[in-house]
């Protein structure tokens, strides 16, 4: 048991003495969410819909109370009016409350990866078959206080995008997320909880100032060897020839030069640009990994072929979007 853990006790110890109640409900709702399945469609039914009165509603109870008794004690006819048609508008705003969820499909979209430390948006998009219209609709990750509010349409369908933010980098799934509404009259909360199935494939920190590429190795067969000048870019570069392809022109040393320069294809051929833990110069782990995925941008940027060795896994030299993704998915996941 290391120093952390053994911190954390006396203090999870003194939130306990101090604070019964919270830890009661920490309690309850951790083991509420482990009874709901993952999924990240979720159909409101009157199963997974949940209704309470609100502070106010609770004081408007109080008021009815205290009105029908005084209406009994003093036989007030105008009294007994009041205080049903008070009881009579609550109860249909409650209905109404609880119809403004119940029957909504909210679908999670997947989310896109992100690099640290960003903020992962999740966007989920509500369905309404009905034919009236959903007003004050808020959707929260779990225990959070930052709500997203909006209204969904009349046989129609909203998109509302949130946001959370992982510890760290790897594979994340997507927090308990919860709907409310107190709609119409604000007297009774209408909620419900959903545990969608998604995750979040989160990258290493790009360092912002990397130094150059590491050398490349010479292929089986070849000679010499390539190295990566300071601007990132390999040495093997040549006068453009007409006939060159556009990807071969070095085109930031032609803006600086205002010449056209192009990589000496037979030269690239012969040498392979390798990235791994061994070429980054350091042996902190987070900050390797970060050294590595800012190389992968770069190389990826500059039309290099490169491979990845990490560990056990070897990705053979490539460019391209897929290639890109496949490495950068191994250093989030390593």
């Amino acid at each position: 048991m290391n120093s952390a853990t053994l911190d954390a006790e006396p203090a999870a110890s003194r939130t306990a003495w101090f604070s019964p109640l919270a830890y009661v409900r920490t309690r309850f709702r951790r083991w509420f969410e482990s009874r709901l399945p993952h999924q990240d469609t979720t159909t409101l039914t009157q199963r997974n819909v949940y209704i309470l009165p609100t502070r106010p509603g609770l004081m408007l109870g109080a008021t009815l109370l205290v009105l029908l008794i005084a209406s009994i004690n003093y036989q007030l006819n105008l009294g007994y009016l009041l205080t049903f048609l008070l009881a009579g508008s609550t109860l249909v705003g409650m209905h109404v409350g609880h119809g403004t969820l119940r029957g909504l499909t909210m679908n999670l979209i997947s989310p896109k990866p992100i690099f640290m430390p960003a903020t992962a948006s999740i966007p989920i998009k509500m369905n309404n078959p009905g034919r009236s219209q959903r007003y004050g609709i808020g959707l929260s990750v779990l225990g959070a206080d930052h709500w997203t509010w909006a209204d969904v349409p009349a046989q129609g369908s909203t998109t509302v995008t949130l946001g959370f933010k992982p510890p760290g980098r790897g594979l994340h799934r997507v927090p308990t997320l919860t709907a409310e509404t107190r709609f119409p009259l604000g007297t009774f909360r209408v909620w419900t909880v959903w545990r969608p199935a998604a995750q979040v494939l989160v990258y290493p920190a790009p360092e912002k100032s990397a130094p150059p590429l590491p050398a490349g190795e010479p292929r089986a067969g070849g000679a010499g060897i390539a190295h990566a000048s300071n601007s990132g870019e390999f040495d093997g570069v040549r006068a453009y020839r007409r006939g060159d392809p556009l990807k071969l022109i070095v085109w930031k040393k032609a803006a600086g030069k205002d010449e056209l320069v192009s990589r000496d294809a037979a030269e690239v051929q012969r040498h392979e640009l390798w990235l791994s833990r061994a070429h980054t110069g350091t042996s902190h782990p987070e900050q390797q990994l970060s050294r590595l995925c800012a190389w992968v941008l770069l190389a990826e940027q500059r039309g290099l072929n490169y491979g990845l060795r990490l560990g056990g896994v070897e990705i053979k030299p490539g460019h391209g979007e897929a290639h890109k993704l496949r490495c950068l998915e191994v250093l989030a996941l390593c």
